[in-house]
């Protein structure tokens, strides 16, 4: 037993350096590119935000690190911007949103105006869906489907009129898992992202 022991670490310490140092060196590279990958993903948070509501002088950050029940015992942590005009006025908010797709994780930022009743669209912030398929969450021809559509709980049907805005989301065809994943994550976030700015008193009043 000792023998062959002392055979596996003969055989195997060099290995076991090489690991450390490896994951040493990843860790420490991550550390070091951190800030820069957070900041390039704050400027994309800003301008996906100004995509979505154009009108807006600036996007003041309102509350920070908001909890969400993504429900499994699973909770998120989101920022909400209020997208504010040139003469202070409330144009509607923006936070990002976060849940499982397809693939990977899907980041989205989702836009509602400023009495919380319609939504105003989204955009990808990051995604890893199938190309050709679940990366399609990103094209018009679905994400149309919410502007403007009630901000509440939305549900997802296979076939119907895609240009109708209401409550029912049509599927993309052959990406169903997708198109299901992006609704899920309006009704893990819409209910609860308005109740916090309801208890803030924040809902409805363009004046704050």
């Amino acid at each position: 037993m000792l023998k062959w022991l002392k055979h596996f670490i003969e055989q195997s310490w060099l290995l076991m350096v090489s690991s450390f140092i490896f994951g040493l060196l990843i860790a420490v590279t991550y550390a070091a590119w951190q800030p820069r990958i957070e900041a390039n993903k704050t400027d994309k948070l800003n301008n996906l935000m100004s995509a979505l509501i154009s009108q807006a002088d600036r996007f003041e950050l309102t509350l920070e690190d908001v909890p969400v029940d993504l429900g499994k015992g699973k909770i998120a942590k989101t920022d909400i911007y209020k997208a504010v005009s040139d003469d202070g006025g409330c144009l509607g908010f923006c936070f990002d949103a976060q849940g499982p797709g397809f693939a990977d994780k899907i980041e989205l930022v989702i836009a509602v105006d400023f009495r919380f009743e319609t939504i105003g669209s989204y955009k990808v912030l990051a995604s890893n869906e199938t190309p050709g398929f679940g990366d399609r969450i990103q094209n018009d021809y679905y994400r149309r489907q919410f502007d403007g559509a009630p901000a509440g709980k939305l549900d997802l049907s296979k076939t119907g009129p895609a240009d109708k805005i209401d409550d029912e989301i049509i599927a993309i065809s052959g990406a169903t898992v997708s198109s299901e994943a992006v609704v899920k994550i309006f009704n893990n976030y819409i209910e609860q992202i308005k109740t916090a700015l309801t208890k803030e008193g924040m809902i409805g009043n363009a004046d704050k």
